[in-house]
């Protein structure tokens, strides 16, 4: 078995994708005998508009060893309790996505079903009154969630990061490094494969060297070096169901106190990203070309800028969808050469994170079975397609008709897999979570419930607390929530605190 050993892992492209694969690998394969060899070209350069996290970011961090202060010093980065949505589910309306529960469990159901019980006994507080964390970004607080009072007296919450995604990829880029990886300067020229499998055997550069490799990681981003123009594997299109297939992003100078949330506000054919970091705001904005032009992006994005351009616009084209094989031979696509949704909800540093654990769950030999290639792929389709859900969930649960694109939004056929799910909730306010999927109940409630989606009916077992219990422990979570809100730190103070 041992001459069947992975012995030299090659890495083709860096930015965020590039270097967290190889940090992690560099952390998790220790050993003299394999090498890790990284591929990247200045010339080419990287998207580099990730700015936004979602909380699993903290394990990967912490499989790292960073420290968390440093991290964030290095980065420039902010806390991030959720996502704020302005517009979507009609003009002038506005709500979080929270990183924390609305809350508490009543007879073993979901929070949500004792509210809607309550409200229609007339006497609910709006329902972010119950969640903590929503309460306390809205007044621009944020403390983390652990020890003390303020965990005593209040809901679960996690959190996230805000922050510069090439410095962070700078920063890994060291950490790997030390960990033993090499980095090797330059473009690729050819690519070289075994006339009897088809696999990748080296790459070629533009100054004649060639790189042998038996494991070959493609993060090359939307040209997919090796996973398409290589091995051909095929794109599964989504942009039916996510029409957005262009973006802009720039900075501003950063001109009040950072948030800790990221806000997304809906336009009129598409939305822009506010990202607030410690330096500087990140800002862009998404938008579907069939409806408005790249000059009617820009214009709309320099509007809304809150302070003085800091860079100039970066313009993206993209298509919504997923990479059918990500996995091919001894090719594996992470990041965006795998596949690509738009940032509404932060998961493209997320959908990195999950394909490393993947790939090192089912790491190979050189035999390189194909069972376990065809279950890495099934996973990751199925991941795909659930936060494909999630997303499209924004665009179709919308009132608006002030626009084409709205109409178009409003009106599309949507996956079966979404459909289904939400003639659940429509009729009983029954959510459930499948697989383990990255979006739990409290996620689609969020937005279920700020897109105007009201069920016609709650879980049958909420009626079998009496209704003076249920008003008492009503009572008592609203007042946990603004006890805990009043021990919580403004933002900006708790994190120079933190960094210092």
């Amino acid at each position: 078995m041992n001459d069947l050993r992975i012995r030299k892992i090659v890495i083709v492209g860096g930015g965020t994708a590039g270097w967290m694969t190889a940090a992690a690998m560099a952390r998790l394969l220790r050993d003299d005998e394999i090498s890790i060899r990284l591929i990247e070209s200045e010339a080419i350069g990287t998207v580099g508009v990730g700015e936004a996290t979602i909380p699993h970011i903290l394990y990967f961090n912490r499989l790292l060893g960073l420290d968390e202060s440093e991290f964030m010093r290095r980065t420039h980065a902010t806390f991030k309790a959720g996502i704020e949505f302005v517009d979507w589910g009609g003009l002038g309306q506005r709500y979080i996505h929270p990183f924390g529960a609305y809350g508490e469990p009543m007879n073993s159901l979901h929070f949500h079903h004792s509210w809607l019980r309550y409200d229609q006994m007339g006497k609910a507080q709006p329902l972010d009154k119950y969640n903590l964390i929503v309460e306390a970004a809205r007044l621009g607080k944020f403390q983390k969630p652990e020890g003390g009072r303020l965990n005593a007296t209040s809901g679960v919450y996690s959190y996230a990061f805000q922050f510069d995604a090439g410095l962070y990829a700078r920063y890994l880029r060291e950490i790997a490094e030390a960990g033993g990886v090499k980095r090797t300067e330059g473009k690729i020229s050819q690519v070289s494969r075994q006339p009897e499998t088809g696999h990748v055997e080296s790459v070629t550069l533009e100054t004649g060297e060639t790189v042998p490799g038996d494991l070959f990681i493609d993060c090359s981003g939307f040209r997919g070096l090796l996973i398409e123009q290589t091995l051909q594997s095929g794109f599964e299109d989504w942009s039916a169901y996510l029409p957005c297939d262009r973006a802009v992003a720039r900075a501003c100078e950063r001109v009040a106190p950072p948030l800790p949330y990221t806000r997304a506000t809906a336009k009129s054919a598409g939305w822009q990203w506010r990202i607030p970091l410690q330096s500087r705001t990140g800002n862009g904005h998404v938008y579907c070309s069939e409806f408005i032009s790249d000059e009617e992006a820009l214009e709309s994005l320099n509007r809304d800028l809150d302070g003085p351009v800091t860079s100039e616009p970066n313009f993206l084209k993209f298509r919504a969808g997923v990479r059918k094989t990500p996995w091919n031979r001894n090719v594996v696509a992470i990041g965006l050469s795998s596949g690509f949704l738009e940032p509404l909800e932060s998961t493209s540093i997320h959908l990195i994170q999950s394909a490393i654990a993947r790939l090192m769950e089912n790491f190979p030999d050189k035999a390189f079975n194909q069972p376990d290639i065809d279950y890495y792929n099934r996973r990751t389709q199925l991941e795909y397609e659930q936060v494909r859900d999630f997303i499209v969930l924004h665009y179709c649960a919308t009132q608006r008709d002030d626009s084409p694109f709205w109409n178009y939004c409003r009106t599309m056929q949507i996956p079966q897999t979404l459909a289904d799910r939400l003639a659940v909730y429509s009729e009983n306010a029954r959510l459930y979570r499948h697989d383990n999927e990255l979006f739990d109940e409290t996620s689609w409630l969020a937005v279920l419930h700020g897109q105007n989606i009201r069920p016609k009916r709650y879980h049958p077992i909420a009626d079998i607390m009496p209704a003076a219990e249920l008003e008492t422990r009503m009572k008592r979570i609203e007042g946990q929530v603004a006890t805990g809100v009043s021990l919580m730190a403004r933002h900006p103070d708790f994190l120079e605190r933190y960094i210092r």
